[in-house]
């Protein structure tokens, strides 16, 4: 079924920044999104509203914000009002705002390296003191494993200390927190007063049986301090239509994110409202299958390391469609995402990017065909001969 359903495109000679940047000949396994075809209802949506002809200022779909709410209440078991649900054209551009409203000028902001890159130009670019602490690395199981190291984290906080940034799912690690981290870390941050924002791009993106917990869903008092941050972008590959979402259930600080987006913000386009309103209520099935094929990806890359590049550690991703693979061990000599471009023709994301800990690292990003996959590993192999 997962054939009949899940399609991998080719997308070179499009606009496709991800097949765009490099030359002919590069494969292109860097930025997130996916050389998949977007469900059959997100087009059928598409095609509908197109035939109204006519494209002016729009307002906030009140269709959508119920489907966010309704789902958060199907998933998580979490009570959300509809005034708390904002719509937004980008999650980079909420972790901004949220940056930008918690605290004042110089006030400090903190995140868990290796993390996705925006989270740790954000704070900078809105005027705040970056403070970060590196996540525990170990093994278990034969695989890489990342925790928190909520000490570490306690350690790094400040008396200026305003906001920590949440990833859950993790980018670059894969893991899905359990909830017994994630009220240790609530709790943390409710007892060193610290707002939390939390980036859940990657929530729906769950493998091999693995499942995704809202931190604001684990109590009132917890989701009074949250922003999370929400988007179907990832998951059914309509990042280009600029839709998001984020939930901020504590007036006083949704109030002052609405007053930002004057003049600054733009409003979600329409047609990218209308395909996160199909992606919420109608490719249940579609996202089964989806995982089921993401997992398949990811088993594949852990069997070929291991049978043909055991040099090469990773994570097992809990969630994502991204791999993040450690070339310490590899006799590599300098930085392995440029051996690898120029070597094996395969781009991939260069792990420094990702902050302290990610030296000696690059992401792989799984969500292509089998063929393509298998191709860029077999490269990947033979550069290191």
């Amino acid at each position: 079924m997962a054939e009949q359903l899940i399609r991998a495109v080719d997308r070179r000679g499009t606009e496709s920044l991800k097949w765009g940047v490099y030359p002919p000949g590069v494969l292109p396994m860097w930025v997130a999104d996916m050389d998949i075809e977007v469900p059959e209802p997100i087009i059928e949506a598409l095609e509908k509203r197109i035939s109204h002809k006519v494209f002016g200022y729009g307002m906030d779909l009140e269709e959508l914000v119920e489907a966010v709410v309704i789902r958060m209440k199907e998933l998580q078991n979490w009570e959300v009002d509809h005034e708390s649900v904002l719509l937004l054209p980008g999650l980079v551009c909420g972790l901004n705002i949220a940056c930008s409203v918690i605290g004042k000028d110089g006030d400090g902001v903190l995140v868990n390296t290796p993390v996705y890159p925006p989270f740790l130009s954000a704070p900078a670019n809105q005027r705040k003191v970056l403070q970060s602490a590196p996540q525990s690395c170990g093994m278990k199981d034969g695989f890489l494993h990342y925790d928190m190291n909520l000490q570490g984290l306690e350690n790094a906080v400040g008396e200026n200390t305003r906001m920590f940034i949440l990833c859950n799912p993790h980018n670059p690690t894969g893991r899905a927190f359990r909830r017994r981290e994630l009220l240790d870390l609530a709790e943390m941050c409710l007892r060193r007063n610290l707002v939390i924002c939390s980036d859940e791009i990657h929530c729906d993106l769950l493998l091999g049986g693995s499942t995704h917990l809202s931190i604001a869903s684990l109590d009132p008092e917890i989701a009074d301090r949250t922003m999370t941050f929400i988007a179907p972008s990832k998951t059914f590959n309509i990042p280009g239509l600029g839709c998001s979402m984020a939930i901020i259930p504590n007036r006083e600080m949704r109030l002052r994110v609405k007053a930002l987006f004057d003049g600054i913000v733009s409003h979600p386009n329409v047609l990218g409202m209308y395909a996160a309103l199909a992606a919420y209520s109608s490719c249940r099935e579609w996202l089964e299958e989806l995982r089921i094929y993401l997992t398949g990806n990811r088993d594949f890359i852990i069997d070929y390391l291991r049978e043909y590049i055991p040099d090469i550690r990773t994570t097992c991703p809990e969630a994502t469609f991204l791999a993040w693979l450690d070339c310490r061990n590899c006799g590599i000599e300098g930085n392995p995402y440029r051996f690898f471009l120029d070597e094996a023709r395969v781009a991939l994301n260069n792990g420094a990017m990702f902050g302290e800990g990610g030296e000696g690292f690059v992401r792989l990003n799984f969500g292509c065909s089998r063929q393509t996959l298998e191709e860029a590993l077999a490269r990947m192999r033979n550069a290191l001969g």
